[in-house]
């Protein structure tokens, strides 16, 4: 299952998306309980591909919350099929696809 949860709508040719990604987004400042460091660990690339097409791309930093929510729009229309996808400071990766409604 993914850990992005992604709502895209069409509005007269512009296309309102909005995406929650779950994701602890570890600084590295932290100190858990026993007073040891927690580990960075952070998503550092956002990009989303419109009918293959990159529509989208954003870089992350330190400075983004925990389970980040991210709102944009482009020009497209209804049935466009649209991925959003996001890669982690230690390599990981995530995406999900939905259609515009």
């Amino acid at each position: 299952m993914s850990s992005i949860r992604i709502k895209a709508k069409d509005r007269k040719g512009m296309v309102d998306v909005k995406c929650l990604m779950k994701h602890n987004m570890e600084t590295g400042l932290r100190k858990d309980k026993s007073g040891k460091k927690i580990p960075e660990h952070w998503i550092q690339d956002v990009t989303a591909e419109a009918n293959g097409k990159v529509v989208f791309s954003c870089a992350f930093n330190t400075s983004i919350s925990k389970d980040p929510y991210l709102a944009f729009a482009y020009t497209g229309k209804k049935g466009d099929s649209l991925k959003i996808s996001w890669k982690d400071n230690t390599g990981a990766t995530d995406s999900a696809e939905t259609k515009v409604r």
